[in-house]
């Protein structure tokens, strides 16, 4: 089973696995539920926190992937040269390696602050220069978890983000909660330079593909989706 630990503060909350699995919540785990969690889903532990490390053929516009892996076990499930999970009080530390590039995500919740932070170091250890294609991924919830998991149809009719793109920095804004009613939102940013993003599920993975298998990442290419309605 996996083993959950548990990263929060005064406010806001996340459940975190030691396969990468596990969920957000802002101070109410069923209304105000950030990202989506199936609890009987198969394969178990799928959600949350996705991230993809792609060994690129060539620093072009149109490289395409080597080999995929994830810093975690989920969602690639990639066999790794090496592997271990760290849980401490708080925090949550992941250390990988393949094909000589080591990687070390710490996942944690500051104090006094609504977010949780996710920090990814990624090291060449080979003598040859490699290019890494870095890709991260939440499926956001529709805030109620509940109705997020049983009224599916309707809230697809909900769905708004917003993308703010700056020369250093992007932010995607997850803003659904029935338009009248709304007086709260959740974001996605990374702290430096991007290539591009999407924000459609289905543009992202494509057709019959897990978020083990993402057509993006196989393409090697964001597509800029924009998810609306």
């Amino acid at each position: 089973m996996p083993w959950i630990n548990y990263l929060g503060n005064e406010d806001f909350f996340s459940l975190i696995s030691n396969t990468g699995g596990g969920y957000s919540f802002y101070k109410d785990a069923k209304l105000r539920r950030i990202t989506r969690y199936r609890y009987n889903n198969v394969p178990a532990d799928n959600g949350s926190r996705c991230y993809y490390l792609s060994l690129m053929d060539s620093d072009s516009a149109d490289a395409k992937p080597v080999e995929t892996w994830s810093p975690t076990f989920l969602p690639c499930k990639t066999p790794l040269d090496s592997c271990k999970c760290r849980q401490g009080i708080g925090y949550t530390v992941f250390e990988a390696s393949k094909r000589g590039i080591e990687s070390k995500l710490t996942a944690f919740v500051p104090l006094h602050t609504n977010a949780e932070i996710n920090r990814l170091d990624v090291t060449n250890t080979t003598n040859e220069p490699a290019v890494i294609d870095v890709t991260g991924s939440v499926e956001w919830c529709l805030w109620n978890a509940v109705d997020d998991s049983s009224n599916f149809q309707r809230n697809l009719s909900t769905g708004e983000v917003e993308i703010e793109r700056e020369t250093d920095a992007t932010l995607l804004y997850h803003k659904t909660e029935f338009k009248e009613r709304r007086n709260h939102y959740a974001f996605y940013g990374v702290n430096t330079p991007v290539v591009g993003f999407d924000t459609s599920r289905d543009e992202f993975l494509g057709q019959f593909n897990g978020w083990d298998t993402p057509q993006v990442i196989a393409e090697g290419k964001a597509h800029d989706s924009v998810a609306h309605g």
